[in-house]
């Protein structure tokens, strides 16, 4: 094994999940008496790891207890990956396959993020993202590898039942923003990404 690889794997342990390409990072902690220290974010280690990337803008959130964003995504030619984590509070947050002729298409993924697990998610080209707040507040922060592209966006439903997610808190209880209440179904959707088209290129 290459003497990097080894490296690597001391700072940041990267966890499949049941769709390919979308990961949870795990970074290293390293903690003593005085505090902790931990590598957010390491090209060298994410492209070695993952895949290779370019962000190039970060984005940081803070919300209320209920708050759900969500579903969005960009269309092609913008579509953005995400690196997303959080910094205080905790948060559900979900990637949906979106990708036509994808054998998970319609499919996702959820993982809980909290600022004492100090887990991220990867979450792709190609998919829809979006995120719920389990905690009295939450901050949120994420990394983009395109720009942010206003007449580019697109949304799903955040309760379609055919995409079958569990938000873990009852409906009474969610806030939305108005265009978030009114997105299209995912059957009403016409997908901008092919799954045998590299998204990347």
């Amino acid at each position: 094994m290459h003497p990097l690889i080894k490296k690597v794997k001391r700072f940041m342990e990267v966890i499949n999940t049941a769709i390919e390409g979308v990961v949870v990072i795990k970074p290293r902690i390293f903690e003593d008496a005085r505090g902790y220290f931990f590598e957010t974010y390491s090209k060298r280690d994410f492209e070695k790891q993952v895949r290779e990337i370019n962000f190039v803008q970060d984005n940081e959130s803070k919300s209320s207890y209920g708050v759900l964003r969500g579903l969005h995504y960009q269309k092609w030619p913008f579509c953005q990956s995400k690196l997303v984590r959080v910094l205080r509070g905790s948060v559900l947050d979900v990637a949906v396959d979106i990708r036509k002729g994808s054998p998970t298409y319609g499919q996702s993924v959820s993982v809980e993020l909290t600022g004492e697990n100090r887990l991220q998610f990867f979450i792709p080209r190609g998919f829809a993202h979006g995120f719920v707040v389990l905690s009295e507040e939450a901050v949120f922060q994420y990394k983009c590898d395109d720009f942010y592209h206003p007449e580019s966006e697109g949304g799903i439903a955040w309760n379609d039942p055919s995409l079958k997610i569990d938000w873990r808190l009852p409906a009474d209880q969610l806030l939305l923003s108005e265009r978030d209440k009114h997105h299209p179904m995912f059957s009403e959707i016409d997908s901008p990404f092919d799954y045998n088209v590299d998204l990347y290129k």
